[in-house]
Order: structure tokens, then sequence, then C-alpha cells
């Protein structure tokens, strides 16, 4: 009746029912932890790669609070030799900010991009970005939704 490629037709994809409002907050503190290694745990987290229900393109991760942002680490010299590019449309509209730039005015921003290198370049990592939250100090306004304490990768 079947041959052996005719079954694959028959079989359904599962996809994860994924419940919104069962998402977990998670918060990492990144005094000290290095700025590579803590972006991956928390794209990883965003993306739902540490969840039994991950698919790709579906939005199944929970929400990170990252504290201390000014406190993060960078190694070797690109404190001063890293450069992060804007560019504004207009000629001559490129500017250039090193690490230690960047810290001193917006530190928080050194973990979003970082993040944001990370995650899928579409309309689901636009999605993923929003459930970031960074601070530079230690408080943050998401203690009603208990968040978890994770330990931020060494």
């Amino acid at each position: 009746m079947f041959d052996k490629f005719s079954i694959l037709y028959l079989m359904k994809t599962h996809l994860p029912k994924v419940k919104v409002d069962e998402r977990k907050w998670h918060v990492i503190d990144a005094d000290g932890a290095v700025l590579g290694r803590l972006a991956v745990q928390i794209a990883d987290i965003l993306r739902g790669k540490n969840t039994a229900v991950y698919t790709p393109h579906l939005d199944a991760g929970g929400f990170v609070v990252v504290i201390n942002a000014e406190k993060v680490r960078v190694t070797g010299k690109k404190e001063t030799d890293k450069e992060y590019m804007t560019y504004s449309g207009w000629k001559g509209g490129e500017k250039y900010t090193t690490v230690e730039q960047l810290r001193a005015r917006h530190p928080e921003m050194l973990i979003h991009r970082a993040v944001k290198g990370m995650i899928p370049k579409n309309r689901l990592g636009r999605v993923l970005l929003t459930k970031l939250k960074v601070f530079k100090g230690p408080k943050h306004p998401h203690a009603a939704q208990k968040p978890e304490a994770l330990k931020a990768a060494a």
C-alpha cells in the first residue's frame, strides 16, 4: 500500500505550544563577567535554548534582567582598541566610539550591542531584544516578576 517514501508525507511536524504567561524571568549580575561569555549566556536564554521546547523559529525564551552593566569586563586591549561604528546616513556621517567611551556614557549599551549581534537579524530577533532589560546599577524595577538569580558565565 505505502512505499518507503510515501510514509514521509503522512508524518506531521510536532510544534510545541509556547505558553506566553509562563515565561521565566532571570536576573544576571554582570559584575566581573567577561562581555562575550555573558552575551552568549543571555542570547541562549532569550532564544529559549535552555528549555525543552526550543524551536528555532519560535519565541520560546524568557526575560533577562542584567544588573551592574558598568562592571562588565573585556579582555585584552579591547577597552581602548575595539570600536563601535554608527552611521547617520549622510556623507561623512560615520562615528566611532571605543569601549572605554561607551562605558563612560552608556554602559548598558555594551551588553545590548553584544547580545544583538548574537541573535537572528529578522523580526524574531527584534522581538527577542525587547525581552532584554539592562541596568547600569544594582537596582532594577522588575522585582514584582520574581526573577530567578543566575550566575554569570565566568
